[in-house]
C-alpha cells in the first residue's frame, strides 16, 4: 500500500483540531463545561463501557477520555489504552475470588429461589422503554430529592457480606463438571500476540476488553442464526470486588482496593460425547470491568461456544476462535476503518491506470464485434 508525502498540511491540521475544540465549547456563553464528576456518576454506564473496553479500571480517567473525545466510546477506549501503555507494571495480582464481591445486583433466570435471594438492584429491565420527558427540565431541587428519598429508604443491616454462587449448587448436584484448578499462568494479551490455537485464558482476556456491540452481534449469531442454543443465566452479578495483592515485604495478601465488576455464568444443554462420562450442562463465563450486563452475557455465551469449537472444531463462525477473537476488538477495528481516511493516492492511481489499460484493450474487440 503506497502513500505520498504531503507538504503544507500542518496549518490545515491545526485548524481541524481548533474546529473540533470549538464544537466542544460551542455553548461557552450559556453553559458550564462538563465536570469529570458529572460524567463519571451521571453517565456511569458510559464510563463503565470505556473502562471495560479500555482495559484500565480508572473511572475518572475514563470520564476524562469521554470528555476529550466528545462521547465517542471507541476513541475514549483508545485514549485510555494509550495512557495505560505509558505506565509501568508494578506487580501482578493473584487470581481473585469473585464470590467475595460486594453485590449491588444479583439475579438468576434459572431459579426463582436462590441461596441468599435475588437482588434486582439498579436496572432498567423492568421499566417501559419510553422517554421520560420530565428529565428534560429537571431542576436541582428535584435532582436532590430523588437521591435523598432513596437513601432514606435503604436498610443495609440485613445484607450479608457475600452470597453463595448458583453454579456451586449445580456442581454439588452433579449437573456441572467439577471445578478443576488450573495452575497455568494466565495468558497476558497486553504483552504477547495471539497465536492460534490459544488457551481459554487468552480468549477470556480478549473478550473482557472487547467492544460491546461487536461481541453482542457475534453472540447473537450463535443464539439466533447458526446454533439452536438457548443458554440460561445461572447467575448475573454486579458489585464491587475486593482486589488483594501480596504485601511487598511479608508476602501476605492485603486488600488494595475494589473494582466494580459485572459477572455472568450461563448454562446450556449437554453437547459432549458418550466417552466424556455422564451428560452434564455446559458452562460459559463472562466478566468485565464496570456495570455492563449485555457485554458480560455476550461474553459468557461466546465462551461456551468457543469451548465447543476448541474441543470439536468450529461448526459456525461464533465457535471459531480465530474469527471471533480477531474481530471483536473495537480499537483494532476502528483503527483499520479509520485508516481508509488516510491518503491512498498512489494505490488509487495504480487502480485507475490498470482500469484504463483494461478498457483500452477491450475497446478494439468491442468495435470489431459491432
Amino acid at each position: 500500500m503506497g502513500y505520498v508525502a504531503i507538504r503544507g498540511g500542518g496549518n490545515a491540521i491545526r485548524g481541524a483540531e481548533a474546529a473540533l475544540e470549538a464544537m466542544r465549547t460551542a455553548q461557552a456563553d450559556t453553559a458550564a463545561p462538563l465536570t469529570l464528576d458529572t460524567i463519571e456518576h451521571q453517565l456511569r454506564l458510559l464510563t463503565s463501557r470505556v473502562v471495560s473496553e479500555g482495559g484500565l479500571y480508572h473511572p475518572r480517567l475514563a470520564a476524562l477520555a469521554i470528555k476529550q473525545t466528545q462521547g465517542d466510546t471507541l476513541e475514549a477506549a483508545f485514549a485510555l489504552r494509550a495512557y495505560r501503555s505509558t505506565k509501568p507494571r508494578l506487580l501482578e495480582a493473584p487470581v481473585q475470588d469473585s464470590s467475595k464481591m460486594r453485590l449491588i445486583r444479583r439475579i438468576s433466570s434459572a431459579f426463582k429461589d436462590i441461596p441468599g435471594g435475588q437482588m434486582l438492584g439498579p436496572s432498567s429491565d423492568y421499566a417501559l422503554r419510553l422517554l421520560r420527558l420530565d428529565l428534560a427540565y429537571e431542576s436541582q431541587e428535584a435532582f436532590r430529592k430523588v437521591s435523598a428519598r432513596f437513601m432514606d429508604g435503604v436498610d443495609e443491616s440485613g445484607l450479608p457480606d457475600s452470597f453463595p454462587k448458583v453454579v456451586d449448587a449445580l456442581r454439588a448436584d452433579g449437573l456441572l463438571p467439577p471445578l478443576r484448578q488450573n495452575r497455568n499462568t494466565a495468558f497476558d494479551i497486553t504483552r504477547d500476540p495471539l497465536v492460534f490455537p490459544v488457551p481459554r485464558s487468552a480468549a477470556l482476556a480478549t473478550m473482557a476488553r472487547a467492544e460491546t456491540g461487536s461481541m453482542l452481534a457475534i453472540a447473537y449469531s450463535n443464539m439466533r442464526g447458526y446454533g439452536d442454543v438457548h443458554p440460561t443465566i445461572a447467575e448475573l452479578r454486579v458489585g464491587y470486588l475486593p482486589v488483594t495483592v501480596p504485601h511487598p515485604v511479608t508476602g501476605e495478601p492485603i486488600e488494595a482496593g475494589e473494582v466494580l465488576m459485572t459477572e455472568c455464568e450461563v448454562v446450556a444443554m449437554y453437547e459432549g460425547h458418550e466417552q466424556d462420562g455422564p451428560p452434564k450442562f455446559t458452562l460459559g463465563y463472562g466478566a468485565c470491568f464496570g456495570h455492563n450486563e449485555v457485554k458480560a452475557i455476550s461474553m459468557a455465551i461466546l465462551d461456551r461456544a468457543l469451548q465447543k469449537g476448541m474441543r470439536d472444531g468450529p461448526g459456525n463462525p461464533s465457535e471459531d476462535p480465530e474469527f471471533v477473537l480477531l474481530h471483536i476488538d473495537g480499537t483494532d477495528s476502528m483503527g483499520f476503518a479509520s485508516h481508509y481516511k488516510m491518503p491512498h493516492y498512489v494505490t488509487f492511481q495504480s487502480d485507475m491506470d490498470r482500469l484504463r489499460a483494461t478498457q483500452a484493450k477491450a475497446a478494439p474487440e468491442d468495435g470489431a464485434l459491432a
